[in-house]
């Protein structure tokens, strides 16, 4: 079940953007973008590689692939979108190079992701989960919850989208529902404002 977890300012696009973020499949992600406190958007799809928040927490394994995926985007990332834009350019008149426009497209999206992952990796704080028992919610955790009314057991991981989990879903810490998890024990019912109203979740279970 499709699962609305909040509203979550993100730097990336100004201080006065909002994105919601909702669950579609356990890994798949949608997001509905507007000025921050209007509920009236709409839904769009939104590239998740571009969502930041700052001072993010993230686990140790997911810090060191973000490190290698940066070195590779500043080498070979780079020298193959050189090399193709010099291709496109040799093929003559610019204004109607779809080759050459679709490479400085593709060019101003690495760039940016590069922009994006220097400035998480440098503010990034390491969360550690390996062997720790927690008996309250805290970024890096698993925690697996009941909505209201729902019979159904639903597992998230409290963290950065970064992590990429394809077993569970992730949620932001500082989104509302993380928020409103952090600190909380098992059997505690929380309620965060989501975009369709309020909802309430009961805390079933936390860790793997």
């Amino acid at each position: 079940m499709a699962r609305t977890l909040g509203c979550v300012p993100t730097e990336l696009l100004s201080p006065q953007i909002c994105l919601f973020q909702e669950t579609i499949s356990s890994h798949t992600l949608c997001h509905k973008i507007a000025p921050y406190g209007n509920s009236g958007c709409t839904w769009a799809k939104f590239p998740v590689a571009f969502a930041i928040v700052a001072d993010v927490e993230l686990t140790k394994e997911t810090f060191e692939r973000l490190q290698e995926e940066l070195k590779d985007l500043k080498t070979r990332g780079r020298i193959e979108i050189a090399r193709a834009i010099e291709s496109a350019r040799a093929l003559g008149d610019l204004s109607e190079n779809g080759d050459y426009h679709a490479a400085k497209d593709a060019q101003g999206k690495m760039e940016a992701r590069v922009r994006q992952l220097e400035a998480m990796l440098k503010t990034a704080k390491i969360v550690e989960t390996t062997n720790l028992a927690y008996e309250v919610v805290a970024s890096g955790v698993v925690v697996s919850l009941r909505y209201s009314g729902d019979d159904e057991i639903e597992r998230f991981l409290v963290g950065s989208i970064e992590e990429r989990r394809s077993d569970v879903s992730v949620v932001s810490p500082g989104s509302p529902l993380g928020l409103a998890l952090l600190g909380k024990a098992v059997g505690d019912v929380v309620s965060y404002e989501a975009p369709n109203g309020v909802l309430s979740v009961e805390i079933v279970k936390i860790g793997e």
